[in-house]
């Protein structure tokens, strides 16, 4: 681990604090036994469209994206997605659950600068939080849609260094998006894998300084 002054601790929310496949069991109930498939399609879309706008310059919200992702996703699988299946889908998207380990962690770093900065846009962002039991343990909830740059765009980084009044190496963020941690190394900050799937290192000669399997481990940061 490289010596600086960790001033600000920055989570990704999707995949890191919070289980983004805890929709499997709302997808197998509209679409029976196609829960985690549709699911693990659903969420590889919902990136690869925030990519995809984002190089083309057409920015739009996360959840205009992730509803469109969810409709992508349900076709392929060949099922069929009524009015009242999407609003429900939707609606599980703000109320995922957290991993184990989130909230006690959160609770030890009370003493620093806590925040959250995610491609989700505070339609979905500040509902999933305000509904979950971390909703009082941070300082900033920043969202890309502040500046309509998708995350991992170099100005999105700079947006969460500006608005928290850091310098880029003060920063500890962490993510269990391989791509998010290169972004985000290319950036400046200093980068805490949480490699939950035990996944290769992306492949952009920008390693992580630390790889972890889930969050308990980054207090040794403070």
């Amino acid at each position: 681990m490289e010596e600086y002054s960790i001033k600000a601790f920055v989570f990704d929310v999707y995949g890191t604090l919070f289980d983004v496949h805890s929709v499997v069991n709302k997808c197998d109930e509209f679409f029976g036994g196609k829960g985690t498939e549709i699911s693990k399609t659903w969420r590889e879309k919902q990136l690869e469209y925030s990519y995809l706008r984002q190089l083309m310059g057409n920015y739009d919200t996360f959840y205009s994206i992730t509803r469109d992702a969810l409709r992508y996703a349900v076709k392929k699988h060949d099922e069929q997605l009524d009015k009242l299946s999407e609003e429900e889908l939707l609606t599980a998207y703000i109320h995922l659950s957290t991993y184990p380990e989130v909230k006690d962690i959160l609770v030890q770093l009370q003493d620093k600068k806590v925040a959250v900065f995610s491609n989700g846009s505070h339609d979905m962002l500040d509902p999933l939080i305000k509904k979950s039991e971390i909703c009082d343990l941070f300082d900033e909830i920043i969202s890309v849609d502040e500046i309509r740059q998708f995350k991992p765009t170099f100005p999105s980084y700079d947006h969460v260094a500006k608005i928290l009044e850091v310098k880029p190496k003060e920063v500890l963020f962490m993510s269990s998006n391989g791509w998010d941690i290169s972004g985000a190394k290319n950036y400046g900050f200093q980068t805490a894998w949480i490699n939950r799937q035990n996944l290769p290192i992306e492949e952009l000669n920008l390693e992580p300084n630390i790889v972890y399997q889930d969050l308990t481990s980054i207090l040794e940061w403070k």
